[in-house]
């Protein structure tokens, strides 16, 4: 038996807990610079619509309302997603509570979490991955209370995250597909003969519409964004990995605690679903895009808070639960304290070539750099009439934190494609990790110089070749449906 459970509480300590991760968070908030993503939002945000090609339209709306709040810094877009990963922790906790866990279990489940890689990882940088993980959070949590505690209206609730959330990332999809195979495959028919599952659906749908329109009306780019996805991440080395880093994504010593969860809603009939749904979702991304692991963690908080049932039970199990209680989560705090270096801008900048750390890490130096860069080209001329970009990282560091008198930036790389090259003109044009792509089009491109990243950080965007290509085969209309790519 488990520690007996006095009350829904959620006690004092796992909101020290998540206030602690929301403090680590924003204390490396201005570490470095931007990631490309964010940039990329930014100036996404600069163009606000229903949907994009590779994405709906939700993060690039927060990234323009954080920037309106505070400025175009990096800690002013990191706020709310700290403050989502704050909040994700608690939530551990609560959906621990749902699936019968005491006081220990409860407190343990938020240290999960709190000490979690992919959350401590992700939540530092602002993109889609932040506030969709909340939302399965949320989801999960509101479909196990409906359930769990016969509370109809909490399908509402999932209603609107799921709406929400499919107004990050199509990949809430996912979630709503499996849970609801997961209750079809435990014989929950019960739960789907209620009309509250039918109304939260509708109200996800309402939310969702827009998107779906601007999707329907544009060609259904979402489709070739996938395909392009898989196509990226299927190589055999992502295969081999994904299982691992799923694992490892959750916490190197905190892996028996997930395995226990899985285990644990296996054998529990009542919420046979979620293992059911976990189970699919895994299966999918590891057999659909291997190479992108992370895309399991939104259903990490619950799985991780069953396992912290399994776990206070193993502890209550011992003569002396203290003796294997204070181990483990000594042992999950230093793992947690020890993976940091490798998710957060923990290192002095002039350090970082020495460290193995994550790409993104990694990706958040050299932006202002590149810009400063490409602005000392134009000076030195012949001034350029455009600037075209291999990849939207270079075209958003160039549009947001170059100098405002840059040519126009132009790029076919998803969104910049769809955007279009406008009125700029295309006689003589600094290629910017470019050449490859515009020389079948231009009688002459010849480098100019070669940007790397400051500091000899290794990352995805170094070394940058800058060229200088003249003399087109067309203009850019009619060159830009050569010139658009997705992926």
């Amino acid at each position: 038996m488990g520690e007996p459970i006095a009350d829904d509480r959620i006690p004092v300590p796992v909101w020290i807990i998540a206030a602690a991760f929301v403090v680590v968070e924003l204390a490396f908030s201005a570490g470095y610079g931007f990631q490309q993503d964010e940039l990329y939002f930014i100036e996404a945000g600069r163009h606000l619509a229903f949907g994009y090609v590779d994405q709906p339209p939700l993060a690039p709306l927060l990234a323009r309302v954080a920037t309106m709040l505070g400025g175009v810094h990096p800690t002013a877009v990191r706020v709310l997603p700290a403050l989502e990963g704050g909040a994700i922790v608690v939530l551990a906790a609560r959906q621990a509570v749902i699936l019968g866990a005491g006081r220990t279990g409860r407190i343990l489940a938020a240290l999960c979490l709190a000490t979690a890689p992919v959350l401590l990882g992700a939540v530092h940088i602002a993109n889609t991955t932040p506030p969709a993980l909340l939302a399965w959070t949320v989801v999960v949590l509101c479909v196990t209370t409906a359930i769990a505690r016969d509370r109809p209206r909490w399908w509402l609730g999932a209603g609107l995250a799921a709406g929400l959330g499919l107004q990050v990332n199509n990949l809430m999809a996912l979630l709503l597909l499996a849970l609801v195979a997961g209750l079809l495959a435990t014989r929950r028919f019960d739960v789907l003969a209620s009309p509250w599952p039918w109304l939260a659906a509708a109200l996800a749908a309402a939310l969702w519409l827009p998107n779906v329109l601007w999707q329907a009306t544009h060609g259904w780019p979402q489709f070739a964004m996938a395909a392009s996805l898989h196509e990226q991440n299927t190589s055999a080395a992502a295969y081999m990995g994904g299982l691992p880093a799923q694992l490892i994504y959750g916490g190197l010593l905190t892996g028996p605690i997930l395995v226990a969860g899985l285990v644990r809603l296996w054998r529990t009939p009542r919420v046979r679903y979620l293992a059911v749904a976990a189970t699919l979702v895994a299966v999918y991304v590891l057999a659909w895009v291997p190479g992108k692991p992370y895309y399991t963690s939104g259903l990490l908080p619950g799985v991780l808070a069953a396992g912290s049932v399994a776990t206070e039970r193993w502890f209550a199990r011992g003569r002396r639960p203290r003796r294997r209680r204070i181990p483990v989560i000594t042992a999950i705090l230093v793992a947690g304290l020890a993976t940091l270096p490798s998710v957060l801008p923990v290192w002095p900048v002039r350090d970082l070539h020495a460290h193995s750390t994550g790409n993104d890490v990694a990706d958040t130096v050299g932006w202002p750099e590149l810009a400063a860069y490409v602005s000392r080209v134009v000076a030195s001329g012949p001034r350029p009439t455009s600037i075209f970009t291999g990849n939207y990282a270079e075209a958003s560091a160039l549009d947001v934190l170059g100098p405002p008198d840059l040519p126009p930036v132009l790029s076919g790389h998803n969104a910049y494609g769809t955007w279009g090259p406008g009125t700029a003109s295309d006689l003589t044009v600094l290629a910017v990790d470019a050449a490859d792509r515009l020389r079948p089009y231009f009688a002459l491109c010849r480098s100019v110089g070669t940007f790397t990243t400051p500091y000899g950080v290794d990352n995805d965007f170094s070394p940058l070749d800058v060229s200088l290509c003249t003399a087109p085969t067309a203009a850019w209309p009619a060159l830009w449906p050569d010139l658009t790519h997705t992926d």
